[in-house]
């Protein structure tokens, strides 16, 4: 089993890159940027395999053995963590590297263990070029309180987005921000702001615990990693209700599912208590995907934004979410009130900007009918 630390132990012989170890594999992050590569899955019985541009590619060599999984994994993993994944059979950690940051998973599987490890650059991206459609991040960044949140699946860029506002933020004002992440991704300097980031395992047990202990010391604005349970976004909602600005992340597709998503956690008889907690907390609803450049450069974000509005509150409050997508469609003009937008729609701006190409976002649109009805608009 390897010690520890060993991470230039070579340890996988390729064709045509010679025999490389783990930082070796992690220095290719750093070669070709993490806007292009944005994964590397070790496995038991397949080489290893990287995720560029959203596509799986894999290293020319033989498949791993389970002494080379363990030969490349372990030295990411600190004692206590691989006490952990033999307790508990899968765990979550970050590792750092020169100029990158990585989140990890390891995990167990039939044929051994397993890792998905996460490049996430050091340098945080400034917020204008996140690929926003509209100025809507403006009027985020000087909000006081509400609920911001961001959907979309993993590796879709949620994350850097939060962390582009929340670092805006810093720049710019003099207030409290308490993270609770898991595994923490990006570092935030302190700046005019004064910024504390708890991790999961670490810092705090859960993410309900960390939203407890943070209501007592004294937050302006508040990161939840991800809303993973009923009582955690139960927590979240009150805490973006009483006064503090909130940021956190859900695993779905558009905004309406987003919506059915959050009140599908709790029983039958307490949604109509969460919706009308929705309709108050909610500020906005950003769904994103990253979708491949024309020009095979890298990936670029089409989002859908949902403004919680007057009208979109009641629609909420009153459980008629099917009616929120005219809501995307038809409040799009530059009001403070408005600046909604389809995904259909901005995948309809980026491919009439020559920046994607329209059979890749016929893949991405969340329905085909509204993406050609968009085309013609634009």
């Amino acid at each position: 089993m390897a010690v520890v630390g060993e991470i230039t132990k070579s340890v996988y012989p390729t064709e045509n890159k010679g025999q490389l170890s783990i930082q070796d594999m992690l220095n290719y992050f750093e070669q070709v940027g993490t806007m292009r590569v944005s994964d590397l899955h070790l496995k038991v019985g397949a080489p290893p395999t990287y995720r560029v541009d959203g596509d799986l590619e894999k290293l020319k060599g033989p498949v791993l053995t389970k002494e080379m999984a363990e030969q490349l994994i372990l030295p990411l993993l600190s004692q206590n963590n691989i006490d952990k994944l033999r307790e508990l059979h899968s765990v979550d950690c970050s590792y750092r590297l020169a100029a990158t940051h990585f989140r990890i998973n390891v995990f167990k599987e039939n044929e051994g263990i397993c890792a998905a490890i996460r490049a996430l650059s050091t340098d945080i991206p400034a917020v204008e070029n996140i690929g926003f459609p509209n100025d809507i991040w403006k009027d985020i960044i000087n909000r006081k309180n509400g609920l911001v949140l961001f959907t979309g699946i993993t590796g879709a860029g949620k994350s850097t987005t939060i962390a582009s506002l929340i670092n805006r933020i810093a720049e710019e004002r003099a207030c409290r921000i308490i993270t609770i992440e898991d595994p923490i991704e990006y570092i935030f300097e302190q700046k005019h702001s004064l910024v504390s980031q708890r991790e999961i395992g670490r810092d705090v047990c859960s993410f309900t615990d960390g939203l407890r202990s943070m209501l007592r010391e004294d937050p302006d604005i508040i990161f939840v990693g991800e809303m993973r349970d009923a009582e955690t976004i139960a927590m979240t909602l009150m805490a973006a209700e009483t006064g503090h600005l909130v940021f956190s992340t859900l695993h779905t597709r558009d905004t309406s599912g987003t919506i059915m998503r959050v009140l599908d956690y709790f029983p039958p008889g307490r949604q109509n208590e969460v919706r009308n907690q929705l309709s108050l907390g909610l500020a906005y609803i950003i769904s994103q995907k990253l979708i491949p450049r024309k020009d095979g450069k890298g990936r670029i974000a089409a989002m859908e934004i949902l403004n919680n509005n007057y009208a979109t509150a009641n629609l909420i409050r009153t459980g008629k979410v099917e009616q929120i997508y005219s809501q995307l469609q038809t409040k799009t003009s530059d009001r403070y009130d408005e600046k909604m937008i389809a995904m259909e729609r901005h995948l309809a701006r980026l491919v009439k900007a020559g920046k994607i190409d329209i059979d890749e976002a016929r893949k991405w649109a969340n329905n085909l009918t509204t993406f050609a009805e968009a085309m013609n608009l634009e």
